[in-house]
């Protein structure tokens, strides 16, 4: 049972951080391709969303906080793109 709870959170780490690193390659080096994309924008909101619910229905404080800290900046890179 220890090493499923361990292979779970590691898998879902990993996918975490695969989404991050994706969505902050795009948005440094084809800003074009995401910001123009609405599919990969509601994509990247449907996720950080999510990782917020989860959070808090299961984790504890400090990676709830920070998930809806990164759903405030993720939001408001949008905003101040489609300003631009």
């Amino acid at each position: 049972m220890w090493k499923a709870w361990i292979g779970f959170n590691a898998s879902h780490s990993m996918g975490a951080i695969l989404f991050g690193l994706i969505y902050g390659y795009l948005a440094l080096i084809y800003s074009e391709v995401l910001f123009n994309s609405v599919f990969l924008l509601v994509v990247g909101l449907a996720m950080v969303g999510g990782f917020v619910i989860l959070g808090k229905l299961y984790w504890f404080s400090v990676p709830f906080w920070s998930v809806c800290v990164s759903l405030a900046c993720y939001v408001s890179a949008i905003a101040v793109r489609s300003l631009a």
